[in-house]
Formats: structure tokens, C-alpha cells, sequence
């Protein structure tokens, strides 16, 4: 049985947040205004503790049922759904110093020419502007909080950040075998991430505020008049 985070009835501060959010998608492309989507998800780290058999003429590869665990890595999906575009960062923490760092390189390697980045990301504690001041001076942290505007998806509503979407087919076409280490993964992501970006594959988002308000419409608080 899969399980779901089912916000609750006629809950007013998740429409209000997700109303945002779509609105937020649906807006005309715009390079100095980039919509970017950031998520992330632990990935542990399996070793084989036996060679595989390859792969044969008539015989599939033969991959023993013993395996050692070692260690979870933490995966950031930064993703631009209009462009194409994505950039995965492999770390083997999620504190707010990784966070900060992260929300740097997006500021000054990835978007350096940006006026201004509007980030979807969830609510998690680290994805707050006081971690940045937690890493940086005040005058580095103020200079990268400046470049972004921060836009939260609702609680229970993670389905809302299309970075989600990007991090199930990471998970799906590059990391759904045993990788035993960290360099091995960065480089097996590093090529995922090449190979997407070449593609451009986009996400054609198609959920609206008015498709919201017809298929979520026990959410939406009940006005009395």
C-alpha cells in the first residue's frame, strides 16, 4: 500500500500557499526572472560484497543477494522546468552549511546574470535566509538572499515542486542500481545530468488554480453567507 500526506479539510493556509505556487507557474518565461524548482532525498550508499556475473548470450547478469551498506549520501535536484535545465549537487550531508552553499552556487555558477531567482522549494527547517547567515558574513548572506525570492510549497503539498518530479527519474534511470561510494555516484549523476540537459526535457506543468478549485474543492474552506 503506498502512502500519501493528505493535508487536511478546508485547510485555508494550504490553498492560499498553493494558489501562489500555481500562479507562480503559469507565468511566460522570463531569463531574469528564472523559475527555479530545488528538492532533495537521501540515497544510500550499497556495496556488493560479490562480483556480479555480467551479462551473456542468453543469460541475464547475475548480481548476488549479500550487500554492504555504506553510509546515505544526500542528493540536491535543482531543476528550470521551462529551459530544460537541471543541475544535481551529491553531498554527504543535508545541514543548513550544504543548503547555503547550495543556494550560492545557483546565485553565482548557475544564474550569475539573473535580476532576480524565484526558488520553489518546501518549508524545511534549513531552507530558511538564516542559514545563509549561519555560513556566510552578514554582508555575503545579504548578498545572496538579495538575488532570490523564496516561494514555499504548502506542508503536505511536496507534489506542488516539480524538483520532485526530476528526482523520481534520477532515481529511476540512474540510481536504481547499487552504487557502494561517492565518487562513483557523482560521476553516474554527473553523466544523468548531461544526458537530461542535452535532451531538453521540460516539464509541461499543466495543473492550474482552477483545476484546484474543481478537483481539491474539499480543501478550500466553506464560506457562509
Amino acid at each position: 500500500m503506498q502512502g500519501w500526506v493528505i493535508p487536511p479539510l478546508e485547510n485555508s493556509d494550504f490553498v492560499a500557499c498553493m494558489e501562489f505556487v500555481l500562479d507562480v507557474y503559469k507565468q511566460a518565461y522570463n531569463p531574469m526572472y528564472p523559475v527555479i524548482c530545488m528538492d532533495e532525498s537521501p540515497k544510500q550508499l550499497i556495496k556488493d560484497t560479490r562480483v556480479a556475473i555480467p551479462m551473456s548470450p542468453g543469460c541475464d547478469a547475475k548480481i548476488d543477494y549479500e550487500y554492504e551498506r555504506c553510509g546515505v549520501a544526500n542528493i540536491f535536484m535543482v531543476n528550470e522546468p521551462l529551459t530544460g535545465k537541471r543541475y544535481v549537487d551529491v553531498t554527504e550531508r543535508k545541514t543548513k552549511k550544504d543548503w547555503a552553499e547550495l543556494i550560492r552556487k545557483i546565485a553565482d555558477e548557475y544564474y550569475p546574470n539573473a535580476e532576480k531567482i524565484r526558488l520553489v522549494m518546501d518549508n524545511l527547517n534549513t531552507h530558511k535566509p538564516s542559514s545563509l547567515y549561519e555560513a556566510f558574513t552578514p554582508q555575503e548572506a545579504k548578498r545572496i538572499w538579495d538575488r532570490f525570492e523564496f516561494i514555499y510549497t504548502p506542508k503536505h503539498g511536496s507534489w506542488l515542486n516539480m524538483a520532485e518530479i526530476e528526482i523520481h527519474v534520477l532515481m529511476g534511470q540512474c540510481l536504481k542500481r547499487r552504487i557502494g561510494d561517492m565518487e562513483t555516484m557523482k560521476q553516474q549523476v554527473d553523466a544523468w545530468q548531461k544526458d537530461r540537459n542535452n535532451k531538453d526535457a521540460k516539464i509541461n506543468w499543466q495543473f492550474t488554480n482552477d483545476d484546484a478549485r474543481i478537483k481539491l474543492k474539499k480543501l478550500y474552506p466553506t464560506i457562509s453567507y
